[in-house]
């Protein structure tokens, strides 16, 4: 397993956002997938090796809800079209088999099921 590496993942706070007058009201559905998230990240094992980065837009906002995979010399991973209450443990597993992968690559086999149908980008390594 990697340790090295420093890892991320991203959750566009601004997705599914509700506006009247140029202001958000009430709380973003990228809100709600970044509480639950973290509170679920609470007892996960990598917690401490895959931080949790808030971000106020991704600019997938047709796409939401959107998150990010990203770490030095591996593959950065979009995902979006993510449902709130069906995707965190998805996300958190996705992240797991992602920190697992020396180069990131995640197969699409491979990808828990709200996962699969989401991906917005692969984008390749600087490294």
């Amino acid at each position: 397993m990697v340790t090295s590496v420093s890892h991320t993942l991203f959750v566009c706070t601004t997705c599914a956002s509700v506006w009247q007058d140029g202001k958000r009201i009430g709380e973003s559905g990228g809100q709600k997938l970044l509480n639950k998230l973290q509170n679920l990240a609470e007892n996960w094992e990598l917690r401490n090796q895959f931080p949790i980065q808030a971000v106020e837009c991704m600019s997938a906002c047709n796409r939401s809800c959107v998150v990010a995979f990203a770490a030095e010399g591996k593959l950065t991973y979009l995902f979006g079209d993510l449902v709130v209450d069906d995707s965190i443990s998805a996300v958190l597993e996705c992240a797991s088999k992602y920190y697992a992968k020396e180069n990131g690559l995640l197969p699409w086999s491979e990808r828990p099921e709200p996962l699969k149908k989401g991906i917005l980008a692969k984008i390749p390594s600087l490294s």
